[in-house]
Parts: structure tokens; sequence; C-alpha cells
């Protein structure tokens, strides 16, 4: 009986010490969010019509391509 009355003891202590302690520990989030680049416009191959960012595409006259086979075969 004495070992279960120690036992409810230490959890006791040991429920309140934690209980404290996450109270007074700042909390660590990420507060810092991850970059995220800027937003693209999409644009649609002349060849095959594929949809691709701007910053991928190839410019060819006043179409644009996906790559620069599709380029040199002209628009479809």
């Amino acid at each position: 009986m004495k070992y279960l009355v120690l036992f409810a003891v230490l959890a006791v202590v040991y429920a309140v010490w934690r209980a404290q302690r996450r109270a007074s520990a700042p909390r660590q989030r990420n507060t810092q969010r991850p970059s995220i680049a800027p937003t693209q416009d999409m644009v649609r191959c002349a060849h095959c019509g594929v949809h691709l960012p701007r910053g991928d595409a190839v410019p060819g006259g006043t179409h644009m391509y996906c790559s620069t086979a599709h380029r040199d075969h002209g628009p479809a």
C-alpha cells in the first residue's frame, strides 16, 4: 500500500512539474513562413497547346513555345 501512495505522489509531482515547465517555456513555433515564389502568368505553347509558366516558355515572335524544337516548327 505504501508503494501505491508513493507512486501516486510521484505522479502528481511529475504532472505539476510538466505543467509548469510547459507554461514557462516560450513557444518555439516557426514564425517565419517559407518563401514562396511570386506567381507567374500561364501561357500556351503555340505548337502543342501545353500550358506552362511564362518564365519557362521560349518566346518566338508573337507566340510562346514550350521548347526550342516547337519554336523551330512554328505554330500548329
